[in-house]
């Protein structure tokens, strides 16, 4: 009988402080270091060196407000506030890691199949299939008035939505290009082998 395999993940967040909030006091954290590239390849490289197989990125559209609400306790506190995008940050740890995995969380809600695709097709290239995607649809009202909306969209709703995302990505994905696509016999692209979408009404 062959032993089971563990696979270790760890698990992080592009802002000072995630779930362990007020860690980044202590004098040997570093996380205040967030906004620096290398502090991202530096623990790219040690999951790494660790056997580590995969670093799962969180991340959330809006603030933490409903405790009072007030956004001051998640000001005071700096809870996952501020946080930059994540998936800016995978391209430079895949280029200094050689099998580490990379997953990042991203909000339908506030996403555009199209552009989506494209993104995570680029990630997908450059890191050479180390690229997952955690899928949510947001829950907080904040994110929504960031976005410039009165409101979110009901859960239903979100996840109405995010059904056909999921329909509409995977057609870009899977349907876009047939094999050869982008070779001989043209030079440069055959027309013929692009595969044409239809609009969603979201």
């Amino acid at each position: 009988m062959s032993k089971k395999k563990i696979l270790l993940n760890a698990f992080s967040m592009d802002c000072v402080n995630h779930i362990n909030h007020g860690l980044w006091t202590h004098p040997r954290d570093q996380s205040e270091r967030y906004n620096d590239i290398a502090y991202w390849t530096d623990l790219a490289k040690l999951l790494e060196r660790g056997k580590f197989d995969g670093l799962f990125l969180a991340d959330i559209v809006g603030v933490y407000d409903v405790y009072q609400q007030s956004v001051d306790l998640t000001l005071r506190e700096s809870i996952q506030l501020p946080v930059n995008d994540p998936m800016m940050l995978i391209s430079a740890m895949a280029h200094a890691t050689t099998h580490l995995s990379f997953g990042v969380t991203v909000n339908l809600s506030y996403e555009e199949p199209f552009l989506f695709a494209r993104k995570m097709s680029t990630l997908d290239h450059l890191t050479k299939g180390r690229m997952g995607w955690n899928v949510v649809t947001g829950y907080l009202e904040s994110a929504a008035k960031a976005m410039g909306l009165t409101t979110q969209l009901a859960h239903n709703q979100r996840y109405d939505r995010a059904d056909e995302f999921m329909e509409v990505v995977y057609k870009l994905w899977e349907g876009s290009w047939d094999e050869g696509a982008a070779r001989p016999p043209t030079p440069y692209l055959c027309a013929t082998r692009s595969g044409a979408q239809n609009r969603s009404p979201w």
